[in-house]
């Protein structure tokens, strides 16, 4: 954890998945926008390196060490996080992974669980600390990030797509606990953007975006208080035109698109 000596006025952000990607890149949004950053990973060398390497000012930035799927390695990180800087404003849950599966294959189920894990149950667990401490302050926002692989399945991507799905359910289950409260919980629903986990991908991606820019967007609809958010805002077309294509001819088009590789 970085030396601290930040100005406890300016207000805090909370964010998963810090070490690369949309987490990473929401990271430096925020920064830039004049917030002090909490930053969970589980590799916190590679956080700290990158936070030096931008020339973040320490006195603004800490780095907390835990897997979002160990839930009491989390809740301590969380206890550091408001022991040290305070309890958050925002809390963005964008830790995830992104691993094909064919569940025809025993030796898949384990990296079926490890998907949901991660990215469902991880959500859950990385906004649990906060929720009660937001609710009694009477403000707050908890943030997840989702994808528009959750509006349907797709071939070889049944583990992501599921977990997808659930964060946009438990979310809103989650925004109806929380009304009347002063929390607010998003929904961010990602199309493709640059990232380590889309850069494996060998089918085309439409409206691929750099993930500076998904992280401006993503920073100007979290801000404004949108409860959900398809970025950028074609693959929210995309993704309704998806939704409603009868099943026969979603299945014709879609069976034969390519599929997201296997662990190995």
């Amino acid at each position: 954890m970085s030396t601290l000596a930040a100005n406890p006025s300016a207000p805090l952000v909370f964010i998963t998945g810090a070490s690369s990607g949309i987490g990473q890149a929401l990271a430096l949004r925020y920064y830039q926008a004049g917030w002090r950053l909490a930053l969970l990973a589980r590799r916190t060398e590679v956080v700290t390196t990158w936070a030096q390497a931008e020339g973040l000012d320490a006195a603004r930035w800490a780095v907390y060490e835990a897997d979002v799927v160990d839930a009491q390695a989390l809740q301590t990180a969380a206890a550091h996080c408001v022991t040290t800087q305070g309890l958050p404003d925002t809390v963005i849950a964008s830790a995830g992974v992104s691993i094909g599966v064919d569940t025809a294959l025993a030796e898949d189920l384990p990296v079926f669980k490890q998907v949901l894990d991660t990215n469902l149950y991880g959500t859950a667990v990385s906004f649990q600390p906060f929720i009660e401490p937001m609710r009694r302050r009477g403000s707050g926002r908890l943030v997840g990030v989702a994808s528009v692989a959750a509006i349907r399945g797709l071939a070889g991507h049944g583990a992501y797509c599921a977990s997808k799905a659930g964060v946009v359910s438990y979310c809103e289950a989650l925004r109806l606990e929380c009304r009347g409260s002063g929390v607010q919980v998003v929904t961010l629903v990602p199309g493709y953007v640059d990232t380590p986990l889309t850069r494996v991908n060998s089918y085309s991606m439409p409206f691929l975006m750099p993930a500076s820019v998904f992280a401006d967007r993503a920073f100007k609809s979290i801000e404004s208080g949108c409860s959900y958010r398809v970025i950028p805002w074609q693959m929210g077309w995309v993704a309704k035109l998806m939704r409603v294509l009868p099943n026969p001819l979603f299945d014709r088009l879609f069976s034969g698109r390519g599929r997201k590789p296997r662990q190995g």
